[in-house]
């Protein structure tokens, strides 16, 4: 018998309303594509994990801190909810893990400057750093192709 898929995801990409601004980044593309290889789904939302309100003051990261735009040093927050998404990912043994990009929590290859000016830069978000330090396989929502391989590697197994 084959082994089910598992993959955690960010919960914002499947419509729920956790995105800072209490809406979502629903990625029909992406759900279509896990329907297809019938994938086990464990949603999370680091953010709320880590007790910060929906909608909440948007947050960048500067010199290894998370600061909302407001200039509070939330970076505690984005830890404990790191940590807690870690825990959910080991609890259900998922496969590979699909967060949001350019997320001070989730964003897997870039995240923005720390300057709210809207500037990308590359680097990790703080969940996506610590899952990644775990030698989980974390995937940009915006790299569909690879996810596809990915998945029909893990299809094969």
């Amino acid at each position: 018998m084959k082994k089910e898929i598992k993959v955690l995801i960010s919960a914002c990409l499947l419509g729920d309303n956790v995105k800072y601004s209490g809406g979502n980044n629903l990625t029909p593309e992406l759900v279509t594509l896990l329907e297809k290889y019938n994938v086990d789904i464990v949603k999370v939302c680091p953010e709320c994990f880590g007790g910060l309100p929906i909608p909440r003051v948007p947050s960048e990261i500067r010199e290894n801190k998370v600061f909302s735009k407001d200039n509070r040093d939330i970076t505690e927050e984005f830890l404990e909810g790191a940590e807690k998404t870690l825990k959910v990912a080991k609890e259900n043994e998922v496969d590979f893990v699909i967060l949001k990009e350019r997320s001070p929590s989730c964003g897997s290859t870039h995240i923005y400057d720390g300057s709210f000016s809207g500037n990308v830069i590359p680097g990790q978000g703080i969940t996506a750093k610590r899952l990644t330090e775990e030698k989980i396989k974390v995937f940009s929502e915006e790299n569909l192709e690879e996810i596809e391989k990915y998945l029909v590697e893990l299809d094969k197994n």
